[in-house]
């Protein structure tokens, strides 16, 4: 098994936070990491009776831009496809269904942590 890399070892980190925080705020977090051919979803969660599918980013230092901005419309619409594929193999039809994106920049020991619902 190969050592994980200083950038993946971050994202795995920044998704814990981002579960934690959904979690805090009265999401129940479904999925984490869910895959399929098309990509991969970070986390599915349910806000009440809404899906919500969680694209996490995060970054150490702001010198390679905020975390946000590195959603493109490329990745929005396989997150559109991947949450297609995911409702179609769970048989989940007629939902309310959101995607949000959740930010986590750490720097110097500090974390922010910022949530934006409906990316898209």
């Amino acid at each position: 098994m190969t050592k994980p890399t200083r950038r993946h070892v971050l994202g795995i980190y920044g998704e814990r936070l981002a579960a934690d925080y959904l979690i805090s705020i009265g999401y129940e977090v479904i999925e984490r990491n869910w895959r399929c051919s098309f990509g991969e979803i970070d986390l599915i969660a349910r806000d009440k009776d809404r899906w919500v599918f969680v694209e996490v980013k995060t970054r150490n230092a702001a010198g390679f831009g905020e975390p946000l901005e590195a959603i493109t419309e490329e990745k929005l619409a396989r997150l559109r496809k991947l949450v297609g594929e995911w409702c179609r193999l769970r048989q989940v039809a007629g939902v309310q269904v959101r995607i949000d994106a959740v930010s986590v920049l750490v720097n110097q020991g500090h974390v922010k942590l910022e949530h934006l619902k409906q990316i898209f």
